[in-house]
């Protein structure tokens, strides 16, 4: 099921959040996050979901800003993670559409994805989901003691 997100959640959102910084190059944070970090990102999002499985919150998607400024008021930044046992099933493409949903229904133009070339799903994932490859930052984040590129990628609404 795909629901927005409740201060219930904080905690399971925050183990998923942490265990992606902890483990892999999801994201290029090396900083894991603490409860009220999670919980003020919860509320500061546009909009916030959970992908939520036999009562177990397995993923989250969010989106907001993608950068200050009146101009850039219909351009908007998303976040997406699952639990490793959640990829593959559907859940991912559940919580996109929820996110692209409320997204148009605010009257957003385009969404951005800033996805680590280093992670080997991220970028077959959006391209599935109709985004397109607008731009590479090479050696944009550090972790793990190297260097990493990030794609970014733009779908229209």
């Amino acid at each position: 099921m795909i629901r927005a997100a409740t201060s219930d959640d904080t905690d399971a959102i925050r183990a998923l959040w942490n265990l992606a910084i902890r483990e892999t190059l999801i994201t290029f944070n090396s900083v894991e996050k603490t409860a009220s970090e999670v919980a003020k990102a919860v509320t500061a999002y546009d909009a916030f979901f959970v992908a939520e499985v036999a009562g177990q919150v397995v993923g989250f998607a969010g989106y907001g800003d993608f950068r200050a400024g009146i101009g850039y008021a219909h351009t908007k930044e998303h976040t997406i993670m699952l639990a490793p046992e959640a990829r593959g099933k559907g859940l991912g493409r559940k919580l996109m559409q929820a996110v692209e949903d409320h997204a148009r229904a605010q009257l957003v133009h385009s969404m951005i994805a800033g996805v680590s070339a280093s992670n080997p799903m991220g970028v077959p994932f959006h391209a599935a989901m109709g985004y397109v490859n607008v731009g590479v930052v090479p050696q944009a984040g550090r972790k793990f003691d190297q260097w990493h590129d990030l794609v970014l990628m733009q779908k229209l609404l």
